[in-house]
């Protein structure tokens, strides 16, 4: 139990610093994607009705790592992102996805 906490808390802090980097030029490589082209899909994963994703967003999604970016889907409510829109994101972009998400 202490090392799936310690887990969720490393990931949890890893995504803390990605995403409060979002807004700056600072930019770190997480799950084959630069945290700097997240914000690319930003508005497909808020708010009660958001738009489709982007064709720039399906970019960065398909080139992403996406087993990597579900191990932090649990994280995702508490910055003010939808999971499950979210996890939508690659079956929008014309992708799979992967089964254990």
């Amino acid at each position: 139990m202490a090392q799936s906490s310690g887990k969720a808390l490393m990931q949890w802090m890893v995504v803390a610093l990605l995403f409060s980097m979002l807004g700056s030029t600072l930019a770190v490589v997480i799950c084959n994607i630069d945290s700097n082209q997240l914000k690319l899909c930003r508005d497909a994963v808020t708010g009660r009705n958001p738009p489709n994703p982007s064709n720039e967003c399906c970019d960065v999604i398909r080139r992403a790592n996406l087993p990597c970016l579900c191990s932090y889907k649990s994280i995702l409510p508490s910055f003010g992102i939808d999971g499950a829109k979210a996890l939508a994101l690659p079956g929008k972009c014309g992708l799979k996805t992967p089964s254990k998400c």
